[in-house]
């Protein structure tokens, strides 16, 4: 097997891949490239530079594509409509920048409410200015998150120190959070900071959102650019409806390392920017590299769909009715086969079909199936020749 990391790896990633017999290929393709060649792999593997376009999945599938891994979080540059059309997994890293991402939306709001770059650019000019950068403390004050999953979860712990009131809304409620779970105008209304950590593709904070916000409240951004109204965020800054805002992603980012970067928030100078730096750690990058490595050959040796995007992870969450079968018998070709036909002979779809060695000789299935397996059929099943028990 082969797996291409188009935009690089880190090495104890790749020696995952080594110690499972998968042969790597770091040789970084352009687009055009990467649509001639990709049928050549049995998994991509992505970060946040390559484009994965249907072009390519569909280029994939024609020779040995099975599966596309995204060595982070988001999956924005997967077209995983196309993917799961052509029967390609997508997995994503989701655990390996979750305190790095976290750290960073702190780092920002001190930043912002402390005055931080201001501070440094006035000194670096040698001029030396104290009382027009008085800032705010952290401590005692309200922070609300919007997007309460694994890395708002996270800066709910970082900001114990601070001894903070964690607010937040996610329309998952989670049990045993430190987050108090509340309407997401409620959660706008009592925030000194609010932290956005969600994902998707629409606004989750636009101009009616910055109308609701304290007038001493500060924005903090590390999800995605397109999560929060720029142009609002613009309007909402200059006008004094907001304090200040922190941000590490934006609607349009540039592709390439120095590539010119504009946008007009960087004229105000109650804005705090960073280049998309969440999952840039050392720290990071090696969890990262590890899980996606970890994800990816699972499931090109062992079937295991893991960390998988565009399909459920496990049975349960296809949210369809299924049952449990379980068949005894011998562990020989032919067995499944024998199983299979008869419950197809029924009209039994099968879902799954877990199956281990037990004793000598023999080994346990367990079948999950979407329809109810009758009497009739399980005595068929206890009929076949080498099956020594069917249960359901």
């Amino acid at each position: 097997m082969k797996v291409l990391l188009n935009d690089s790896l880190n090495k104890e990633g790749i020696k995952i891949f080594a110690e499972a017999g998968i042969t790597v290929d770091t040789k970084k393709r352009n687009a055009k490239i990467l649509i001639k060649e990709i049928g050549e792999f049995d998994a991509l593997i992505v970060r946040s530079s390559t484009i994965v376009t249907r072009e390519v999945i569909e280029s994939g599938v024609k020779g040995n594509l099975k599966i596309i891994g995204r060595a982070g979080i988001g999956y924005d540059n997967i077209d995983t409509v196309a993917a799961s059309q052509n029967g390609i997994v997508v997995k994503n890293a989701p655990w390996g920048n979750i305190n790095a991402t976290a750290e960073l939306s702190l780092a920002l709001m001190l930043n912002a409410t402390r005055n931080i770059t201001q501070a440094q650019v006035s000194l670096k000019k040698g001029v030396w200015s104290k009382k027009s950068f008085e800032g705010r403390e952290l401590s005692g004050k309200t922070l609300g998150i919007i997007g309460c999953g694994r890395i708002g979860q996270r800066l709910s712990e970082l900001v114990i120190g601070f001894n903070m009131e964690v607010v937040g809304y996610d329309p998952v409620v989670r049990v045993n959070s430190r987050i108090k779970f509340l309407p997401k105008e409620e959660v706008l209304k009592r925030a000194d900071y609010v932290s956005v950590h969600a994902s998707g593709t629409r606004v989750i904070i636009g101009e009616k959102e910055f109308s609701i916000m304290k007038p001493t409240a500060y924005l903090v951004n590390t999800s995605r650019g397109h999560n929060v109204d720029e142009e609002a965020l613009f309007n909402a800054l200059e006008s004094g409806k907001i304090a200040g805002a922190g941000l590490d992603v934006y609607e349009n980012e540039p592709k390439n390392e120095g590539d010119k970067f504009n946008n007009k928030l960087q004229k105000l100078n109650n804005v705090v920017i960073s280049p998309h730096l969440g999952a840039s750690t050392k720290e990071a990058q090696l969890r990262t590299s590890i899980q996606i490595a970890q994800v990816v050959t699972n499931y090109l040796k062992k079937g295991d769909f893991s960390d998988a995007v565009n399909v459920g992870e496990t049975i349960e969450l296809e949210e369809k009715l299924f049952f449990p079968l379980f068949v005894y018998h011998d562990d020989k070709p032919g067995m499944f086969a024998k199983i299979s036909k008869t419950l197809a002979d029924h009209g039994v779809n099968i879902r799954e079909n877990p199956s281990r060695q037990i004793g000598d000789g023999c080994a346990i299935a367990v079948y999950l199936v979407h329809q109810k397996v009758e009497k009739t059929v399980l005595d068929e099943l206890n009929k076949l020749k080498g099956v020594h028990r069917a249960k359901a």
